[in-house]
């Protein structure tokens, strides 16, 4: 597929990087010239430097032929302005990158429609809900929900309450029987990810990737050393878009919410939108407001504003004081290790939550999981009827090592993918796989 990425941010480069990793052919357009030349230093695709409102532009870049366009700057008119461009020159699909609220509202949507945005997605949006699923599991730094909710991968450090510490994968599988409804789907260890086999032995600080049908049950929480404990408070520490979001969805399953917004009249905004939250004005790195605030007596602090080391910082004080979870967002992947080296549960990124929704509208609405620390994602694929795999077991398939078929969905049942599982037509198969294998995996089973 000819792809055209209009900006270069932390979104256009992490989808850029993913998509040409998938053999598609990806053209990225970007304004600022610094971005640009580090875009080209680091990646293997073409880069154009310039405006994607800019006709002119838009035709170095090939845009007439390309199959799909994705907006994603961070200025909404841009966007939009290169959305109507690409209609007008015929592209068939478009994605843009939409922030403020009242062009996402229902009121918007014959302008969004004149102007050529096909699908609308926004990374704040993204981030809240992924961030508002992963404090359900105190204690997991990530989580994901696939298959219309009837699966999970949930993701967390292994500690040495884990009775998966110190056993290979066939020992645990001797252990938990041969109908155990999770499955260990990657494990990252020393900078390296891997799809794991059953001769692999988990050690603590393993970075492992479960797949879970359904709920994620007390069995399986006690099994990777998670807490069982609801959360009640929570300290949002940034009043941006994903705060807002987020402290709306926290409230709405009564959970007690306190919001520190370092400017006032953004502040005073908040508290005129948002009911029974507690606005406080102040910076989130103003240790002596914090715990007159009583942050320690939070069962999380999520820190969300732009800037990494005072999110980092923010999150630390928190748990020294007490707070039972941190939870902070990232812009810079460099900061991701001495996150994890430093106890902070969970690092949320705007660009994976972005990637997530552009690869799921390419891919025809499957949900997909993308991760910020490897290149392996998660997939979803239906299976046609396929004479060449239909009736055959997961095993007589004798799939590469670059991929796992970790769960098989049923209407009349799930079952995660073993050895013996028999495939038949219609099975919603989750996938776990590197990008270069996505194309294969597509085509074999569809």
């Amino acid at each position: 597929m000819r792809i055209v990425i209009v900006g270069a941010g932390e979104v256009g480069t992490f989808l850029a990087d993913r998509l040409d990793k998938e053999g598609h052919n990806v053209t990225v357009v970007e304004l600022d010239p610094r971005k640009s030349r580090h875009l080209e230093d680091h990646s293997g695709v073409l880069v154009i430097t310039g405006s994607g409102s800019h006709p002119a532009t838009m035709r170095r870049a090939k845009l007439r032929r390309a199959d799909l366009l994705v907006a994603v700057t961070a200025d909404d008119e841009t966007n939009l302005v290169t959305c109507f461009l690409a209609k007008q020159l015929g592209v068939r699909n478009t994605i843009v990158r939409i922030e403020a609220q009242a062009l996402r509202e229902e009121s918007a949507g014959d302008l969004l429609k004149a102007l050529g945005a096909d699908v609308v997605i926004d990374p704040d949006e993204e981030t809240a809900w992924e961030i508002f699923n992963l404090l359900r599991y105190p204690g997991a730094t990530e989580l994901n929900l696939l298959a219309g909710g009837r699966v999970v991968v949930v993701g967390t450090v292994l500690n040495d309450n884990s009775e998966l510490v110190n056993k290979t994968l066939s020992e645990s599988n001797a252990s938990y029987g041969p109908d155990w409804e999770f499955l260990i789907g990657s494990v990252s260890r020393n900078g390296e990810t891997i799809i794991p086999r059953k001769d692999m032995k988990l050690i603590k600080g393993d970075m492992v990737r479960i797949v879970s049908l359904g709920e994620i049950s007390d069995d399986l929480q006690r099994i990777l050393g998670l807490k069982e404990r609801r959360t009640r408070r929570v300290m949002l520490l940034g009043g941006g878009r994903t705060g807002e979001m987020l402290a709306r969805r926290l409230v709405g399953e009564r959970i007690d919410v306190t919001l520190v917004e370092r400017k006032p009249e953004r502040a005073k905004e908040l508290a005129e939108r948002l009911n029974n939250v507690l606005i406080l004005e102040g910076d989130i790195t103003d240790a002596e407001l914090l715990e007159m605030e009583g942050i320690a007596d939070n069962d999380a602090v999520v820190a969300l504003t732009g800037n990494d080391e005072d999110n980092i910082l923010a999150c630390l004080f928190g748990k020294s004081k007490g707070a039972k979870e941190a939870v902070a967002l990232l812009h810079r992947l460099e900061f991701l290790p001495l996150v994890r080296q430093l106890g902070i549960n969970g690092a949320l990124s705007p660009r994976t939550a972005c990637a997530n929704g552009v690869l799921r509208e390419i891919r025809g609405g499957e949900q997909v999981a993308t991760f910020l620390d490897t290149d392996i994602e998660v997939l979803e694929i239906t299976l046609k009827a396929n004479r060449k795999v239909e009736g055959r077991t997961i095993g007589e398939l004798h799939l590469p090592k670059t991929m796992l078929i970790a769960a098989v969905v049923r209407s009349e049942g799930s079952e995660i993918g073993r050895a013996n599982t028999r495939l038949q037509a219609d099975d919603h198969l989750v996938i776990l796989a590197r990008p270069k294998a996505v194309s294969a995996i597509r085509k074999k089973f569809e």
